[in-house]
């Protein structure tokens, strides 16, 4: 089954795929966008365009795993999302996703714009690892 994955952000989102078994997450791409109308059909697209079956969306949960805005706007754009695409969504606890990210690309030496344009699909492969990782059990 090929999954995609959603790290939602205020201008650029990343998605990242998974094989089709379900194994290993890959960075598949950043949309950049402000609307979040114009983000749910370009995701919606993509969802279609790649045949997944499931959508894992980062849910951003602060710290203490409480939930603020940002989490409250992650659970609605993942239900239009879904909705738009036809298919189902989980979301998936995202908290150190962006640390570890950019942790990565340095590990890679990538900085700048270069990391800027990356960190994102980066993010949204390792929410969807870390997805595939705990249904293996």
């Amino acid at each position: 089954m090929i999954v995609i994955s959603i790290d939602l952000g205020h201008a650029r989102t990343g998605f990242a795929i998974s094989d089709k078994n379900g194994f290993l997450a890959s960075s598949l791409c950043v949309i950049t966008e402000y609307s979040d109308e114009r983000l749910v059909q370009k995701a919606a697209a993509l969802v279609k365009e790649n045949k997944a079956e499931l959508i894992v969306v980062g849910l951003p949960k602060n710290m203490d795993g409480s939930e603020g805005e940002s989490a409250v706007r992650a659970r609605r754009l993942a239900a239009e999302i879904g909705e738009a695409a036809g298919v189902p969504y989980v979301m998936q606890d995202e908290r150190g996703t962006t640390i570890t990210a950019h942790a990565y690309l340095s590990a890679k030496e990538v900085y700048g714009k270069k990391r800027k344009k990356q960190v994102d699909a980066v993010a949204a492969s390792i929410i969807l690892q870390d997805y595939l990782d705990s249904q293996k059990g």
